[in-house]
């Protein structure tokens, strides 16, 4: 990547977490106070917790201003203050992580859920307006920006120092995330979207046992529901002293915690295969994984794990399950000899990216810096005019040689065999250099799961994001990208293999279609199928 590129990405990322536009419908002072948030529908009778949060200089006297709605008004409690205020006439209702120091405002002006324009004023003049409309319940307007679910975090793209890391894909060394478990000494805060592989449980079974503090986190409502075998497996933990909660319900922050990663002491373990045997038991998927120990990174997880753990939509697994149906296991028992044995690379740094906070964002930027080469690995890809479809599309128009790995599993066949075909029909309309070809195990797994990319040959993202608008917007993802030649040129190898074995998909639509309805049928025959089993988050994610 050239210097100039490579600044210009910086300064990108930078002014991304740390500055925005203004938004319409507010009126901020740059020297005055300013609305910044409102929360005009609570779940709770009578609306009650409402509250607004203000800016203001330092050493502002509040006792000068007034918060009016168009119908009420009333003057500020007489304190000198300065940064956020939260102002409310509940304030035993403020969720402890909103920002700002909470004070009460007897008074205080009821906001209307279908509407609002709020106004400061400092005797005649009014120094800030907002308006909003339709307040969505348990969502907190701000401005700049809009809606967000009460709670959901707003994390900037974090950065560690990198150092030595070990490389892993799977199904190849399924050793690699119960090794790191097992050499816990003082803590392992383990996030997941599904848990049912018992080899992971007894490591944190057998940590809790010695000492170690062990917390997990996992999503309440898997497409497909949440089956038996998770539900035995979180009683185990639970009965051997492990802190287990379930992320989920109505008013949910996210639609589905799809994180997979593990904080084990100061070592990050980061991947894109789930919690069960099909993924970290090695018995199915092809994915990509990374462990590494750094300061930073583990930090930076750390963070992202307490603010998921401790959130309102968060519950203890004994209480979650209590009443309950589990839905029936969907087992995957294959076995694979492994072609590609973990890797010890140095890594010159990395950044620690979430979604929806960050990572959608992030992705493109990394994507429009490139300069000469991407490859990606995804299990789709969320349409031709998507999002990264069309980032990739800009890349390959600046002469980015471009090409796009997706998976040939039966239950997305034919989607991505229409998909290859629109963008490659584009590529060859427009003499762009990019490809997509459809992923062909040939006995070295079942089905692509990883979720991953190389940019020139020496940046590697890779992490539970999958390349769609829902859950770049939605879902809780984790992602690292990692900067070195050696990390690149290790998914590279796995990456060329799998790009090779999948060059006969290069086919029509019509015989790739044709291909995937024999495949199903096979299948039906075969065994009553479970549609939403193999998937992670059907249309929203894998």
């Amino acid at each position: 990547m050239s210097s100039a590129r490579s600044l210009a990405l910086v300064a990108l990322l930078v002014l991304g977490a740390v500055a925005a536009p203004a938004a319409a419908g507010t009126t901020p002072r740059a020297d005055g106070p300013r609305i910044v948030a409102a929360y005009p529908n609570p779940v709770a009778d009578g609306d009650r917790g409402e509250f607004v949060v203000i800016e203001v200089s330092p050493d502002t006297t509040l006792g000068r201003l007034t918060l009016a709605d168009g119908e009420d008004r009333v003057r500020l409690p007489n304190r000198t203050v300065g940064g956020r205020i939260v102002l409310t006439d509940a304030p035993e209702r403020v969720p402890n992580d909103t920002e700002g120091r909470v004070l009460a405002v007897e008074g205080f002006p009821s906001l209307a859920n279908a509407g609002e324009t709020l106004t400061l004023d400092r005797g005649n003049r009014t120094v800030a307006t907002v308006r909003y409309e339709g307040a969505p319940e348990a969502e907190l307007r701000r401005w700049p920006g809009g809606w967000r679910p009460l709670g959901a975090t707003e994390f900037p793209v974090r950065h560690g120092d990198g150092g030595s890391a070990t490389a892993f894909v799977l199904p190849d060394a399924p050793e690699v995330p119960v090794e790191t478990l097992r050499s816990a000494e003082e803590r392992v805060l383990l996030a997941g979207y599904t848990f049912t592989d018992r080899q992971v449980g007894r490591a944190l079974v057998a940590a809790a046992r010695r000492g170690v503090e062990v917390r997990v986190l996992v999503d309440g409502a898997p497409v497909g529901g949440l089956p038996r075998s998770m539900a035995r497996e979180l009683d185990r933990l639970a009965d051997a002293g492990v802190e287990v909660r379930v992320v989920g319900g109505p008013h949910a922050r996210y639609d589905f915690h799809h994180a997979k990663y593990a904080v084990v002491d100061g070592t990050a373990l980061v991947m894109t295969e789930n919690w069960k045997p099909a993924g970290t038991g090695g018995n199915s998927s092809r994915g990509w994984g990374v462990r590494l120990r750094d300061a930073g990174t583990a930090r930076a997880l750390a963070a992202t794990f307490r603010a998921d753990y401790e959130g309102r939509d968060a519950r203890p697994w004994p209480g979650f399950r209590r009443g309950r149906r589990f839905e029936p296991d969907d087992r995957s028992n294959g076995t694979y000899s492994g072609r590609f044995d973990p890797g010890r690379v140095e890594v010159r740094n990395v950044s620690v990216l979430v979604a929806p906070d960050n990572a959608g964002r992030a992705v493109v930027e990394r994507i429009d810096a490139a300069d000469e080469s991407i490859s990606v690995v995804q299990v789709s890809l969320g349409g031709p005019d998507g999002r990264f479809a069309t980032a990739l599309l800009r890349a390959a128009r600046r002469g980015v040689a471009v090409r796009i790995l997706l998976s040939g599993a039966w239950y997305v066949h034919g989607e991505n065999a229409r998909l290859a075909e629109a963008l490659n029909e584009r590529a060859k309309a427009r003499d762009l250099p990019l490809t997509v070809r459809l992923a062909d195990p040939d006995g070295r797994f079942r089905k692509v799961h990883a979720k991953g990319a190389i940019v020139d040959g020496e940046t590697v993202l890779v992490g539970s994001l999958n390349w769609n608008a829902h859950a770049a917007r939605e879902n809780r993802e984790v992602l690292l990208a990692l900067r070195g030649r050696e990390v690149a040129d290790y998914y590279g190898r796995v990456f060329e293999a799998d790009w090779e074995a999948g060059r006969g998909t290069d086919l029509p639509v019509g015989v790739l279609v044709a291909v995937a309805l024999a495949a199903l049928a096979a299948v039906w025959v075969g065994r009553r199928v479970r549609f939403g089993g193999e998937r992670d988050a059907g249309e929203r994610g894998w």
